[in-house]
Parts: C-alpha cells; sequence; structure tokens
C-alpha cells in the first residue's frame, strides 16, 4: 500500500506498507526508484545498514524493530524498516507493518520540534529504540516468575514457555547490538557530515537510549541464561536421586530373589526338612537386606 503523500517541512514523504508487484512498478515509474533498491529495502532478511549513493545522491537507512509472533506469551522476532531519500522525497517501507514503526514514523510527524527531514529521521529511529524497552520490562516480569518457579516442581510447557524467551532475547539482543553499531556510525558518514548542534544532540540522544537499552538486554539475557542452567542443574540432580533409588531398590529386590530361587531349587537343600525353613529364608533376606544397607550407607552411596 502507497499512502498519500505528506509533508514534513516542505519534503515530501512517500509512505509505504507491504506493496505488492504493481506498486513497485509505481515507484520505479512514477519516482525513478531502481528496482534492486526495492528489493534490497524490502527484504525481510536484511539486517540494519546505511549506504549513501554519490551519484544518485542518495540515502537509504535499514534497521530492525522488534515483530510481534505472540504478545501475551512474550514471542518476538526482528523485522527491518527502510528509510530513503531519493531526489529530495522520503520514502519508507514497512513491508511487514510492524506496529512500532507506525507509531514512531507518526510520533515524529507529530512533533513540533521537528523541523526538516533529517530531524525526523532521527526522531523516528529515537522512537524505535524505545520501543525495546516495554518488551524488557516483560521479559523483567516473566524472569522474576521464573525465580519463584526454582523451588516448585517445573512442566514441559514450563520449560517450553522459557526456550521461547530465550529466543526473544537473541533475537532483540543481537537486533539491539546491531543497530546501536550503526547509530554509532551514522555520524561519520554523509548523513552527519555538516550536522548543526541540535543534530549532533540528536545523534547523542539516540547513542545513548540505544546503550541503554543494549544494557538492559544484556542483563536480562545473563539472568535468564543463568535460571535456565539452574533449571537443568536442578533436573540433573533430580535425575541422578531417581537413579539412585531405582538402583537401591533393585539391588533390595535382587536379594530376595537369589535366595528364594537357590531353595527352589528340585533338589535336596540344607534346612530343607525343617518345618519352618521358609521363615529361615525369609530371615536371611531380610539380614542380608539390612546388611547391604548398612553397608551402602558407610560406603555412602546413600
Amino acid at each position: 500500500m502507497i499512502k498519500p503523500e505528506k509533508t514534513i517541512n516542505g519534503t515530501k514523504w512517500i509512505e509505504t506498507i507491504q506493496i505488492n508487484a504493481e506498486e513497485r512498478a509505481t515507484l520505479e515509474d512514477q519516482y525513478g526508484i531502481d528496482e534492486d533498491i526495492i528489493e534490497y529495502v524490502t527484504d525481510n532478511d536484511e539486517s540494519t545498514n546505511y549506504v549513501y549513493d554519490i551519484n544518485e545522491d542518495d540515502q537509504l537507512f535499514i534497521f530492525l524493530a522488534p515483530y510481534a509472533l505472540d504478545k501475551d506469551a512474550l514471542r518476538y522476532i526482528t523485522q527491518p524498516f527502510g528509510m530513503l531519500l531519493h531526489k529530495g522525497v522520503l520514502f519508507t517501507f514497512n513491508q511487514s507493518h510492524i506496529p512500532e514503526v507506525n507509531t514512531a514514523l507518526y510520533s515524529a510527524l507529530d512533533n513540533p520540534e521537528v523541523k526538516s527531514v533529517d530531524v525526523f529521521i532521527l526522531e523516528t529511529l529515537f522512537t524505535v529504540v524505545d520501543s525495546f524497552i516495554p518488551i524488557s520490562r516483560g521479559i523483567t516480569k516473566k524472569r522474576n516468575y521464573w525465580d519463584k518457579m526454582l523451588n516448585r516442581k517445573t512442566k514441559n510447557s514450563d520449560l517450553v514457555s522459557l526456550s521461547y524467551l530465550q529466543q526473544t532475547l537473541t533475537f532483540l539482543s543481537s537486533a539491539v547490538q546491531t543497530n546501536l553499531s550503526e547509530l554509532d556510525r551514522l555520524p561519520k558518514t554523509h548523513f552527519g557530515v555538516g550536522a548543526d548542534q541540535d543534530k549532533i544532540d540528536l545523534f547523542e540522544d539516540v547513542q545513548i537510549e540505544g546503550e541503554q537499552v543494549q544494557r538492559m538486554f544484556e542483563i536480562e539475557t545473563q539472568v535468564v541464561d543463568r535460571i535456565d542452567h539452574t533449571f537443568n542443574s536442578l533436573a540433573n540432580n533430580n535425575l541422578n536421586d531417581t537413579m539412585k533409588f531405582l538402583t537401591i531398590w533393585s539391588l533390595t529386590m535382587a536379594v530376595p530373589t537369589i535366595i528364594t530361587g537357590f531353595y527352589g531349587m528340585n533338589v535336596k537343600l540344607p534346612l530343607a526338612g525343617m518345618q519352618y525353613a521358609w521363615m529361615l529364608t525369609l530371615g536371611i533376606s531380610v539380614a542380608l537386606i539390612v546388611a547391604m544397607l548398612i553397608m551402602l550407607k558407610v560406603w555412602r552411596k546413600m
């Protein structure tokens, strides 16, 4: 979808969302955007990048934003969105229709302090970086829940939920890191050449916000990984206790089996003629079992 033209302090803004083949052709024919650029900026597998075409004087920005698979379960991946300055016109590409990107764009548009398209781009990036923070806070709440679950018996569904949380952290942490790397590089590119003090301050604000978000996700990743390690340790310890119990139980049951099996042979055996021989064999079995348990206790195998 290509939305109607809007203006940012005199600069045209063309907003696109999930464009199809016909709309791609419109961008090529009506606005002269190269097909390769459209393919590049709408590729859902692209990573963060900034490209300046010195011949066309085009500037292309690609950044990653959080994309919810299941908000309630905190299942997130990241998807790219693009901004292209082409022949004095700003084009934005939100191919995955990411709500956070739409919010960031219109928040910058409604901001009275946005006096130029450069400031609009930086304000948009600032809001997108900020959109990671509520997710981090949700992960913190979820992590506190897992802290409480350490002393309780966990189910397979709980472990699957923890795995999803780790996947979310992996995707978002990587995106935050790559975004921050590009934000640090941006002032040194053509986009940062001749920046006035207001623009320099905006660069610093976005970088500081990106660093804060990165630290938040680093801490959450470390804590969640430690919780997962603790769960694994507890599971292994419980398994060891179970195996120890089963081993001792099997040894205990082996003793009467041996004794009764020995006296079950169809030959003349000692004590076979006694009236209460079966009680004697039972007593021998119990005595051997007790002796074996005492030896295991002394050898600290129990």
